[in-house]
């Protein structure tokens, strides 16, 4: 294990680590409508952050690797027998875990960026998600992310409503001074009781697992200014799945959030990982809920949705010896949505050769995450090139937008 991960467990917890049950109900951005005349869209994008680190290789396992299987020992996905990878393409394999994106993966409305990674090459988690959610080529620049810079850029169109960020804490990527559109972040652990009770009725009527997910948001916020620092009871899987549901209900509102970002803790899988099933498998089954609820809550808005997950780096080759990986460098993002161009892996695929790995233990990464985010947001959210790369994602021009990545 390594050394951050060992002092992270002596530190007094703080509310970015006392997220919901292990999932934050994060951020809202209440935006304008940006539907395009010529097509009638009404695009929606949510960005679902997996803190901790996500297991690449073991989410999408390059099986046509001849030394894949040996690094990943004990963890490693098979072609074939009890729990086999939902074959991709021949050379990639799906978690069996993950069934809802398969079936979105050969539906078109699923894609695979592999070998991807932030600009960051150490292995702090705090640092990396930093760097993973300002948006900035290295850590503790600013504290403002890079969603919350995108909708300041939006093309401007009819107001929605207010701005409303719920959950313990607000994600740093869409952390940052109100956007120039019209809405006004509220944070409600920090508001009011009479107001947080408001909305806690508000959306008691509307949508009662919204409500039980703001309540326990609540109760998270007074356990992290409290004595007692350690979250009770809850079930980080099931709260995944709660929280997508909400999410969607929410967007497929015509006075609903255009764009979210959402925060899922318990990526670092130091000791007992497992392979098809065990720990990872029980994450990836939550994350797989949660992709599922998004489609089937958002109903005929999923067409103009795509949904990118991202974590803040990958986890070593070789397994370790405690039946786990370390901190890594390359892994995967995913995105999901009726606006994805899908079925497709993407990837400029390095080798696991020893010569080939990063720093000799590592994926090495061959596409910049900033690359996939700028594609998904100029294509998408029709934000300009020029804006992404000095805005957005400030000191990034060399860094081209992935085309493509959206359905025409």
């Amino acid at each position: 294990m390594t050394m951050e991960c060992c002092e992270s467990r002596t530190l007094a917890p703080t509310r970015r680590s006392l997220l919901l049950s292990g999932a934050a109900f994060a951020a809202w951005a209440y935006l304008p409508k940006f539907a395009r005349a010529a097509d009638a869209r009404d695009p929606r994008l949510i960005v679902v952050i997996l803190r901790g680190a996500l297991d690449g290789l073991a989410t999408v396992a390059p099986l046509g690797d001849p030394d894949y299987a040996g690094l990943h020992g004990s963890i490693a996905l098979s072609k074939d027998g009890p729990n086999a990878a939902i074959g991709l393409d021949g050379f990639f394999g799906l978690h069996p875990a993950m069934p809802e994106f398969a079936r979105m993966y050969r539906d078109k409305q699923a894609a695979i960026v592999h070998a991807v990674a932030t600009s960051y090459r150490e292995r702090s988690h705090f640092d990396g998600q930093d760097v993973l959610e300002s948006g900035y080529p290295g850590p503790g620049r600013v504290q403002s992310g890079w969603l919350n810079r995108a909708i300041e850029a939006l093309p401007r169109g009819e107001r929605v409503t207010s701005g409303l960020a719920v959950g313990p804490t607000t994600p740093l990527v869409l952390r940052g001074a109100a956007p120039t559109v019209g809405w006004s972040p509220v944070n409600l652990p920090n508001a009011a009781d009479d107001t947080a009770m408001r909305l806690l009725q508000l959306y008691g009527d509307r949508d009662p697992a919204l409500a039980a997910a703001l309540s326990q948001g609540l109760k998270l916020d007074k356990l992290a200014v409290g004595t007692d620092m350690k979250p009770k009871g809850g079930n980080g899987v099931d709260a995944m799945k709660q929280v997508a549901r909400g999410a969607a209900k929410l967007m497929a509102a015509d006075d609903g959030p255009r764009v979210a970002a959402l925060a899922f803790d318990g990526w670092d899988t130091h000791a007992q990982e497992g392979g098809p099933v065990g720990r990872l498998a029980q994450l990836l089954g939550g994350l797989d809920s949660a992709l599922a609820e998004f489609q089937s809550g958002l109903g005929p808005h999923w067409r103009d949705t795509v949904v990118v997950v991202a974590t803040e780096f990958g986890r070593t080759a070789k397994i370790n010896g405690t039946a786990g990986t370390d901190h890594g460098t390359g892994t995967i993002a995913l995105l999901a949505g009726g606006a994805v161009k899908g079925g497709r892996v993407i990837a400029d695929w390095p080798g696991l050769a020893n010569g080939r790995l990063h720093d000799g233990r590592d994926l090495a990464p061959t596409t910049d995450l900033r690359a996939v985010l700028k594609g998904v947001l100029h294509d998408h959210l029709g934000i300009g090139e020029r804006v992404l790369a000095e805005r957005v994602f400030p000191d990034s021009a060399l860094v081209k937008p992935v085309k493509g990545l959206v359905a025409a």
